[in-house]
């Protein structure tokens, strides 16, 4: 489900402002790494709490069989996954309930800052 709720917007409010942020500085076109250690130094000025890469297990039959990393959790509500990709795959949406499944969390975002206008890059997950 791609429509968020108000509990959904106040969830992502800040990170999308601080996104917006990066992308006014740094522009489009750069790799990820930039954009996710840009979008890391604004949500700590901004003083929301976030882990970058935590590890997930991912489990088959009770067995772990790899770790999923998402780009970063913030406040423990929220995975955001990071993109600079010339155009959105309909399969990151997938991907996104994927990795909320995993974590347990609810919400998620994908930002794609290889875009002209940062909002229209930016997709909204929720389960």
């Amino acid at each position: 489900m791609i429509l968020p709720s108000h509990e959904d917007d106040r969830r992502t409010r800040g990170i999308i402002g601080c996104a917006i942020q990066v992308h006014k500085e740094l522009g489009p076109g750069l790799l990820e790494a930039p954009y996710q250690a840009a979008l890391c130094i604004a949500l700590f000025t901004e003083g929301i709490a976030f882990e970058r890469e935590k590890a997930f297990p991912i489990m088959f039959r009770g067995v772990r069989i790899a770790d999923y990393r998402p780009d970063l959790v913030v406040n423990n509500e929220v995975v955001v996954e990071i993109k600079s990709v010339e155009r959105f795959d309909p399969v990151f949406i997938s991907q996104m309930l994927t990795y909320l499944n995993i974590t347990g969390l609810k919400v998620g975002l994908i930002i794609n800052f290889n875009r002209p206008r940062l909002l229209d890059g930016v997709k909204r997950v929720s389960l």
